[in-house]
């Protein structure tokens, strides 16, 4: 090494040192990001969850100038796709769609990851199940329908809106347990989604339903159904003809399916502000609003502390919901 280079690599060496010691960060670190990055979805393309995913990466690569990829990775009840966003390298470059079933699975004994297992971004949805009846129900109100079923026996109601052990399951069992009720007091009858639980209510099959009311939302238009009330804390915009359970009957309870953006644990502080501060312009965009709002999709808006924190809340709602039906594993 000639005098000449070694002058060269010392000076670069201590302009190093001293921008470590006045806190300035490696040029790379401020270029994230420099290459793609890769969005999972534990879901099937073109459901709600995708649709979501999609517009909030097209807007992320508007902000951010690179590609942000959406990969679909389906398979065991959402185990495979979240398995894939917990397991990639903590570096920015693999994130993906977070789902209520995150806090619903290790409960179920089909995976050991937790909320806890990530780097949570930010929350940006949520969607309170509504409580629907055929449109020919005798019940008009949900209280109506509540003390109806109070005075019924074990099982004589039946109700569907997913699978055994879903989201809309757990939801009537909170209810059933908000009222004091056993978990079992309306029996479930499982079903591949909502859609064909709507179908089955409007067929007079079924006494009622718990899923969103935007997933309702075709039957009732057509006049098949009505939603009694939401299990929420405040009523959507969307449906401000549908009360919640607090105005309707006195009960306070609030539940829902909510999607959010994390990443594999420990990833770079400094990269996970900059992917919450463009979240946050995501969110606040007239794109982003618009979209879910014509879909009558929920949006709420928690910053990576407040979706932890949110989605812990959750994680213990639903093991005791699961507790209760039957469905947790010891």
């Amino acid at each position: 090494m000639s005098k000449l280079t070694r002058r060269a690599f010392a000076a670069s060496s201590a302009a190093v040192a001293a921008s470590a010691a006045f806190g300035f960060k490696p040029a790379l670190a401020q270029a994230y990001p420099a290459r793609p990055v890769t969005v999972i979805v534990p879901w099937g393309a073109g459901g709600g969850t995708d649709a979501t995913a999609r517009i909030v990466a097209a807007l992320l690569e508007k902000d951010l100038g690179q590609p942000f990829n959406v990969v679909n990775r389906t398979g065991g009840s959402g185990v495979v796709g979240h398995t894939a966003i917990a397991t990639a390298q903590p570096d920015g470059y693999t994130i993906g769609m977070l789902t209520v079933e995150i806090s619903m699975m290790h409960w179920q004994g089909l995976t050991d990851l937790t909320p806890r297992s990530y780097t949570p971004l930010a929350l940006m949805n949520e969607d309170p199940p509504g409580i629907q009846v055929s449109s020919s129900s005798p019940y008009k109100t949900v209280k109506e329908l509540a003390d109806a079923i109070k005075a019924a026996p074990p099982g004589k109601f039946k109700a569907s809106g997913t699978g055994q052990g879903g989201i809309w399951h757990l939801a009537l069992v909170g209810w059933m347990q908000a009222m004091g009720l056993p978990a079992n007091q309306v029996a479930w009858v499982p079903s591949n989604g909502a859609a064909p639980a709507m179908q089955d209510l409007a067929a007079g099959g079924l006494d009622l339903t718990t899923c969103s009311v935007p997933e309702a939302r075709a039957i009732i238009e057509a006049g098949k159904a009505k939603s009694l009330a939401i299990m929420a804390p405040a009523r959507n915009p969307v449906f401000p003809n549908v009360p919640t359970l607090r105005e309707s009957m006195g009960v306070d309870y609030s539940t829902g399916a909510w999607r959010g953006i994390g990443a594999p644990k420990n990833l770079p502080p400094e990269i996970t502000a900059k992917l919450t501060a463009a979240l946050k312009k995501v969110y606040d965009s007239a794109e982003f609003k618009d979209f879910m709002s014509n879909r009558g999709f929920g949006t709420v808006w928690g910053d990576g502390g407040q979706f932890g924190s949110f989605m812990d809340k959750g994680d213990a709602q639903m093991g005791e919901a699961m507790k209760a039906a039957g469905l947790a594993k010891a």
